[in-house]
């Protein structure tokens, strides 16, 4: 009986040890050593503070052409694509309409009274000659000459600019793209029928995009150090390692009466065509620069208003350092001050470091 007595109280004790290592552990941190941690080594270094502007790719709006139809007819051959290369001269369309024959007939009238005020002038010189035609006469016969030429002009100016030549028979006259660019949008296809007066859809949209327009929207606070003439950056989200190097073209003067922004605009040449009109891009300008510390946002832990990161002390040991913070500069943050240079800062897994809640 007092074997089994003294068994009990030996598993008790050793149940109650068990518990007490349990709970011990349950308050430990995990090992540094199974922890998945990533450091980078930091220094101090001279850090621009830029103005981030956001902005659009658009094209010169000087440098766009809408098409129109120069007369009513049906579209019997439409030859271009949003996207497409066209050069200044080419054919984009072909449009049949017997307004090209009206235009005809009031030249072929215009030549006809050409002939005969010709003629009639002829025949006036020899009778002033002889003195059978009162010089006032002439004179009319003259003005009547002149004004037959001017007309068959106007006909055959009025056949050109519709896009057809008088010696041509057709009912139907190409359409030349205005300038050399590319084809941002269509607005027909073959077989539909256009009006020249009342067609408010261009049949396409031609821009020349050798040189574009990165406008952005710049706020009331930053407008002090943004002027005329500044050397900027522009980055753009499609291409991360493109960097661009400009300068402020032009300042809006008034507001935009929604964002209450000003607009900026930066030209930019646009040799291989990468950049496309809406594109987004960021207008980067310098406005000063201080002393501190890039490191990846990541790496910052933010508590009960204050800033804060793990610093590799040793292999395996960690610490827990105070910082403040300054401006941000895309993935990385500014640190003013806390880090010393050289030191091995927590990007990954610092929020496995932190003690457990109510140590």
């Amino acid at each position: 009986m007092r074997k089994l007595h003294m068994s009990l109280a030996t598993t008790l004790l050793a149940l109650c040890a068990a518990g007490c290592n349990s709970d011990s552990a349950s308050n430990t941190p995990p090992p540094a050593s199974k922890t998945i941690v990533q450091t980078v080594v930091v220094h101090c270094q001279k850090v621009v503070d830029q103005i981030n502007i956001p902005a659009r790719v658009v094209a010169n709006p000087t440098k766009v052409v809408q098409v129109f139809p120069p007369l009513s007819g049906r579209m019997v051959r439409f030859s271009v694509l949003p996207g497409q290369a066209v050069q200044a001269g080419q054919v984009i369309a072909v449009l049949q309409s017997g307004e090209i024959a009206q235009a005809r007939s009031d030249f072929e009238k215009a030549k006809i009274q050409v002939l005969l005020a010709d003629q009639a002038l002829n025949r006036g010189k020899l009778l002033l000659q002889h003195e059978v035609m009162a010089k006032a006469d002439y004179e009319q016969l003259v003005a009547a000459d002149e004004a037959a030429h001017s007309e068959q002009e106007r006909a055959r100016q009025l056949i050109h600019e519709l896009g057809f030549s008088e010696n041509n028979n057709s009912d139907e006259a190409p359409i030349r793209a205005p300038i050399s660019g590319v084809v941002l949008d269509t607005g027909t296809a073959v077989g539909e029928w256009q009006r020249s007066l009342d067609n408010a859809t261009p049949l396409a949209t031609i821009a020349n995009l050798d040189h574009v327009w990165v406008l952005g929207d710049a706020y009331q606070s930053d407008l002090a150090s943004i002027r005329v003439g500044r050397p900027v950056t522009v980055k753009f989200p499609a291409y991360p390692d493109l960097s661009l190097a400009g300068k402020i073209d032009n300042l809006s003067q008034s507001l935009d009466a929604t964002t209450l922004a000003v607009k900026v605009r930066v030209v930019l040449a646009n040799p291989q065509m990468k950049l496309k009109p809406q594109m987004f891009a960021n207008i980067l300008v310098d406005r000063s620069s201080t002393e501190g510390f890039l490191v990846p946002s990541a790496a910052l832990i933010h508590e009960n208003n204050f800033d804060s990161v793990f610093v590799q002390t040793s292999p395996g040991q960690y610490e827990r350092r105070p910082v403040k913070v300054g401006q941000m500069q895309q993935q990385n943050v500014v640190v003013v001050s806390g880090l010393r240079d050289g030191d091995q800062v927590v990007t990954l897994g610092a929020a496995l470091l932190r003690a457990p809640a109510g140590e």
